[in-house]
C-alpha cells in the first residue's frame, strides 16, 4: 500500500506508517501542488495525507475515487467536500485534541501582545524610533478582571479560558449551539447569545469551525455591536471575519485592537495596512507550531492512514461510512 503526503511531515508519523509496511511518497518542493499534480500523484497511490491549502473538492474526489483513506494534518476540514467524500466511500480523518493547548497559547499571546501594542513597539526599536520618552504615547490597556467572550467554546476555547481566568481573573462568557457544562462548572462560564457576546466582551476570541453559517460572520454589523475598547482575536479560520470590515472598524475606533493568527485572504499580502497599525498583532498561522504538537498531529494522521488502508474504522474520523 502506498500513501502520498503533500508536505514533509514530522518523522514520527513517517516511521509509524513505515512500521505498518506502507510505502511513502512525500512532496519535497516548497510550493503548493496544482490540482492536476495532486490528482496525478493520488492516482498512483492508495491513500492521501493532505497538508496545506489544497482544495479537495467534488471535482478532485471524483477523479480519485479509488483512495482508501484521506487523512488531514489539521483539525479543521473546510478544505474538503465531506459530502462528496462520503458519496465516493472515502473515509476522511483529522487530528483533534492534540493542538488545543498550543493554539490557546497563541490566542493568549495575541491577546496580551495586542493589549500592550507589543508588535508595534518592537518595530520601533529596529527603525531607530526608540527615543524620547512620552508618558502618554502608545499606551496599552490592562486585562485584569475584564470579560473574555469565546465564540465556539470547545477544547481550544476551554484552554484559553483556563489561561485567562488563572492569569487575569477574567469573567468568561461564550456563544455555542449547545451548553459547555464543563466550562460552566470550571469557570462559571455563562452562555449568551451572539449579540450579547459582541456587546459584553472586552476580548472576543473566535474558536469555531469555518462553516457556511460562520463564513464572514464577523463583519461590519458585528463589529459595530462591540465595545470601542474591545479586542478581536481570531485563531480559527480567516474567512470567519471580513478583513475589509475589520480594518474599517479599527480605523474608525469601532473596536480597539485585533490579534490574528489567521487572515482573509491567507497568506496576507506584505503591504496590508493591518501590519502597520499600533493596536494589531498578526502571526502567520502558527497555532499548532510546536515540536510536541506537530509530532502528535503526525501520529494521529498516520493512525488514520494505517486504519484506512487496513479497511478498519478510522480512529479520528470526520465522516462515518456505513
Amino acid at each position: 500500500m502506498k500513501v502520498f503526503v503533500t508536505r514533509i511531515i514530522p518523522q514520527v508519523g513517517i516511521d509509524k506508517m513505515r512500521e505498518a509496511g506502507i510505502t511513502i511518497t512525500q512532496w519535497p518542493e516548497k510550493r503548493d501542488l496544482t490540482q492536476e499534480e495532486l490528482i496525478f500523484h493520488c492516482q498512483q497511490h492508495d491513500a492521501l495525507l493532505s497538508v496545506g491549502p489544497n482544495k479537495l473538492d467534488a471535482t478532485f474526489l471524483q477523479q480519485v475515487q479509488h483512495l482508501k483513506v484521506i487523512a488531514l494534518l489539521s483539525v479543521g476540514y473546510d478544505i474538503i467536500d465531506i459530502e462528496a467524500a462520503t458519496k465516493y466511500r472515502i473515509p476522511v480523518g483529522n487530528t483533534p485534541g492534540v493542538l488545543s493547548a498550543a493554539t490557546a497559547d497563541i490566542a493568549f499571546l495575541l491577546m496580551l501582545a495586542t493589549a500592550r501594542k507589543a508588535f508595534y513597539q518592537h518595530k520601533k526599536i529596529g527603525t531607530g524610533n526608540w527615543g524620547f520618552y512620552e508618558p502618554t504615547a502608545n499606551l496599552g490597556i490592562e486585562l485584569y478582571g475584564h470579560t473574555l467572550g469565546i465564540f465556539g467554546l470547545g477544547k481550544i476555547g476551554f484552554e484559553l479560558a483556563k489561561r485567562c481566568m488563572g492569569a487575569y481573573n477574567m469573567k468568561i462568557i461564550y456563544c455555542n449551539r449547545t451548553n459547555n457544562t464543563e466550562a460552566e462548572t470550571a469557570f462559571n462560564a455563562v452562555k449568551v447569545s451572539l449579540d450579547e457576546l459582541l456587546q459584553q466582551s472586552d476580548v472576543l476570541s473566535v474558536h469555531s469551525a469555518l462553516t457556511p453559517q460562520t463564513r464572514g460572520l464577523f463583519n461590519k454589523t458585528a463589529f459595530s455591536k462591540m465595545k470601542p475598547t474591545s479586542i478581536f482575536i481570531n485563531t480559527a479560520r480567516g474567512a470567519i471575519h471580513n478583513e475589509e470590515d475589520l480594518i474599517e472598524a479599527l480605523q474608525t475606533g469601532t473596536i480597539w485592537g485585533t490579534g490574528l493568527d489567521v487572515t482573509n485572504p491567507e497568506p496576507m499580502h506584505p503591504d496590508n495596512i493591518l501590519l502597520t497599525m499600533p493596536n494589531v498583532s498578526v502571526l502567520p498561522h502558527i497555532g499548532s507550531a510546536t515540536v510536541e504538537t506537530r509530532n502528535a498531529m503526525a501520529e494521529l494522521a498516520a493512525a488514520n492512514i494505517i486504519a484506512g488502508l487496513d479497511n478498519k474504522p478510522l480512529p479520528y474520523p470526520i465522516n462515518l461510512l456505513d
